[in-house]
């Protein structure tokens, strides 16, 4: 690359950039975007996994073959969860151009008002309400329905109906209106509660990642350039001031950037793991691993939250029905050929929102998600015959986690206690036994009569609280939505104040779902997408 002019007006270095972006995931690729607009500033994106080249990744129907693919995939971890069984629950997290949502379910769910209303509050910004929050949703979005007051057209990212749905998805709507539940053809409309089919993330039956929608369009910008493969190690501080990062790739040694602003947008789990290796974060705890403290920020690694989920699977002796044994061939040949067909679906069509009798305030506190498929362990787990799945989550959990360096080393993964179930009231139990409940009760529905064979799991009729509390011990794993780990506020324990700026030093940003407040009331990929947008203005000065 070229010269151009710097930030003060002089000859740019060549290892010098206006902003280093750190993580080319669904925040970071819209920063990308929107920063290097600005023809005047040199801006860098690193992202520590390779190119979004794999067909299984555009290929909607393909993130079921994605699930073993190490190569995109961070493959965490968490360690023994003490109210789930011992067990350590796989995390999976995208580590590829796009991050998380080049291999994600696809499903657009902004959550609701409220949920931005808490936030504004929680930070003392009034700019993260949802009347300020909803235009850069709107900035973001190219609905296939159009515009109009709730949703946006002419944005970078794809917002679809689905080119294609299995007829058990229309069951499970079918079954849920029998219930009592309202349908419901778009979540992010007026009302949330009911049960419908998603709309996602994709344009013209193919996944629209942002890696696809902000990226991609982009590449060719003179002032904008993208590293893959790259480990950054550290960032690099100058007393108070980041100064740049250091980062590694393959077995090269180590090489160090400067920067003129450094933003974190590595996601939940990799952004405080980084801010800890530089010397942000827990006082104590960085000095038991011999790293310097730079800034005692305690709450980095704190304060992590997660959407917990259980599974119902019932089996169905109509062969041919379910995903469980597609003709892949088939299936890859005419979505090649027409962009739909079963390779067009996200797989988890259908779902709803349910405000239950425990619910504490306005919000649906439960949220499903239907799969037309046996789903065991995230697909790991193939199962014998053919069935469909309804997932179940609690959307307002009061356990939290935290995040621990396991040592001082870059590429050893960070220790995940998730905390799930620990809320000493038993609030979030109660309320995963009534989501897996009311899971049973829909899938009783006589909607389901002709699809209906034997239970697989639970395996028999559970009656009791404490049944259910076994199940959900024995079986529950994460729906992918950590959030929190660097949660901006007002306070002095935040570790980003509302701008998304790091405490205690000049020229460093957090710009991924690790500040979140508190989870949203459902998926988090798309108000990951509009942090971003929102970052990139801050981060302008355009707003």
């Amino acid at each position: 690359m070229g010269s151009s002019p710097s930030s003060d007006g002089g000859e740019a270095r060549l290892n010098h950039y206006d902003y280093v972006i750190v993580g080319a995931g669904s925040a970071g690729c819209v920063l990308a975007n929107r920063l290097s607009a600005d023809t005047g500033k040199r801006v860098l994106l690193l992202e520590a996994g390779g190119t979004d080249w794999s067909p299984l990744i555009h290929m909607p129907a393909g993130l079921a073959r994605l699930v073993n693919q190490r190569s995109v995939n961070w493959n965490y971890h968490t360690e023994p969860e003490p109210a789930l069984d011992q067990r350590r629950l796989w995390w999976p997290r995208g580590k590829t151009l796009g991050g998380s949502s080049s291999i994600n379910a696809m499903c657009y769910v902004r959550g609701v008002p409220a949920d931005y209303d808490r936030w504004a509050q929680a930070c003392g910004d009034p700019r993260w309400s949802w009347s300020h929050v909803l235009p850069w949703f709107l900035r973001s979005e190219d609905n296939s329905r159009g515009a109009s007051a709730l949703h946006g057209a002419g944005g970078p990212l794809g917002v679809s109906d689905l080119r294609h749905h299995n007829v058990l998805s229309a069951a499970l709507i079918d079954a849920a209106a029998s219930a009592g539940f309202a349908r419901n053809d778009d979540f992010n409309g007026s009302a949330q509660a009911g049960f419908g089919l998603y709309q996602v993330t994709q344009r013209n039956g193919a996944r629209c990642s942002t890696a696809t929608a902000y990226l991609k369009p982009v590449r060719a910008r003179g002032n904008l350039e993208v590293r893959t493969g790259v480990l950054v190690e550290r960032v690099l501080l100058d007393g108070a001031r980041v100064v740049g990062v250091q980062l590694r790739r393959g077995r090269r040694g180590s090489e160090q950037i400067e920067a003129g602003e450094v933003i974190l947008a590595a996601g939940a789990i990799n952004t405080p793991q980084l801010l800890m290796l530089s010397g942000l974060g827990p006082a104590d705890h960085l000095r038991a691993h011999g790293i310097e403290v730079r800034a005692d920020l305690p709450e980095v690694g704190e304060g992590l939250q997660d959407h917990l989920d259980i599974c119902t699977l019932v089996g169905t002796e109509r062969k041919k029905l379910s995903y469980d044994h597609l003709n892949e061939l088939t299936t890859a040949v005419r979505w090649l050929r027409h962009r739909d067909g079963p390779g067009s679906s996200n797989i988890a069509e259908a779902g709803g929102f349910v405000r239950s009798a425990l619910a504490e305030d306005e919000r649906c506190d439960l949220q499903f998600h239907f799969v037309p498929a046996l789903l065991d362990d995230h697909g790991r787990h193939r199962l014998p015959g053919d069935g469909y799945t309804l997932h179940a989550c609690h959307l307002h959990p009061r356990s939290r986690g935290r995040l621990r360096l396991r040592s001082a080393d870059p590429a050893q993964p960070i220790a995940i206690h998730a905390g799930y179930l620990s809320d000493p009231e038993g609030h979030d139990l109660r309320r995963m036994i009534a989501a897996a409940r009311l899971s049973r009760e829909i899938l009783a529905q006589p909607a389901f009569d002709a699809y209906r064979g034997k239970p697989v799991f639970p395996e028999h009729a559970l009656h009791t609280d404490a049944e259910y509390a076994g199940f959900i011990r024995r079986k529950a794993e994460t729906i992918y939505h950590p959030v929190g780990s660097c949660r901006m506020g007002s306070d002095d324990r935040a570790v980003v104040d509302s701008e998304l700026r790091v405490r205690g030093v000049q020229g460093l940003r957090v710009v991924d779902a690790a500040v979140m407040p508190s989870l949203p009331s459902g998926n988090t990929n798309a108000p990951t997408i509009m942090i971003a947008e929102r970052a990139s203005a801050l981060i302008l000065g355009s707003t």
